[in-house]
């Protein structure tokens, strides 16, 4: 089973402090530590996985820049087969369809039995997975927490719904998933993986490889435009806890006691 997977170099929460910057209009780059998005990261071992027990490819792939080369690699490193960068200066400012229309065009150049992203990546909004299923007229599936292969044409796949229940469906191949976290246990990537792909070389495809017009992408063709970033008021009786993880953690245990929330 050939099987592509969608990724996202995105700012690492565990390792950052996230600060709006002065114009209200981003979050503050400088000095950010990036990592795959966590989403993505569990998709990736889960193609793994299903490579492992049925046999084929495992494709990695993402919009970005030169950085983002770097989760593509610690991927690779991870298990999959081969990466390919999705750069051009046109793409730059793109929204969710604009994504998917890239990783449309990148698709179709391929033959894929199972394409999967991450439920959903930094921006919250858990279109693109969708949208590309969409623009691809293949089945989709959100939120999916268990993947069973049954045989080359068809896989049940088990999905998160209202009220913490399961449910069960039966998808024909090719389809696109987008993977929830608690899916699996993604495996820890070593310095042996990284110095072992280090040298791979990795494809680049701009918007004239894909054969995209740079007016359909990228901010110029966005619809949906960001606005304003802000943090909110906090509201009353709300109070931040501050002070090491450890420390918040006996702040918050005995804030809970004294309002009764724990015995």
């Amino acid at each position: 089973m050939d099987i592509l997977v969608c990724v996202k170099r995105v700012p690492d929460t565990s390792e950052n402090e996230i600060e709006v910057n002065s114009s209200g209009s981003d979050i503050e780059r400088d000095d950010l530590v990036y990592s795959v998005n966590e989403w993505d990261n569990y998709a990736v071992e889960e193609a793994i996985q299903i490579r492992d027990k049925v046999g084929g490819s495992v494709t990695v792939v993402t919009v970005g820049d030169d950085e983002s080369e770097e989760v593509l690699r610690r991927e690779m490193a991870m298990g999959a087969d081969q990466g390919v960068l999705l750069s051009d200066d046109a793409f730059e400012g793109s929204d969710g369809k604009g994504l998917a229309t890239i990783l449309k065009a990148e698709i179709e150049k391929g033959k894929y039995d199972l394409i999967m992203t991450g439920a959903q990546a930094d921006g919250g909004a858990a279109q693109v997975g969708g949208m590309l299923a969409a623009m691809l007229d293949l089945p989709y599936a959100s939120l999916v927490n268990l993947i069973d292969v049954v045989d080359d044409t068809k896989i049940k796949v088990g999905r998160e719904i209202e009220g913490g229940n399961q449910e069960m469906n039966e998808v024909d191949l090719p389809c696109v998933l987008s993977i929830q976290t608690g899916i699996n246990e993604p495996r820890y990537v070593g310095i042996r993986g990284i110095r072992k792909v280090a040298s791979v070389e990795i494809p680049v495809h701009g918007a004239a490889d894909l054969g995209l017009d740079a007016s359909a992408v990228g901010e110029a063709a966005a619809k949906v435009k960001r606005q304003d970033y802000f943090v909110p008021d906090m509201g009353e009786g709300a109070e931040m806890l501050e002070g090491s993880t450890e420390e918040i953690i006996e702040k918050l245990i005995e804030l809970l006691k004294a309002k009764g929330g724990v015995k």
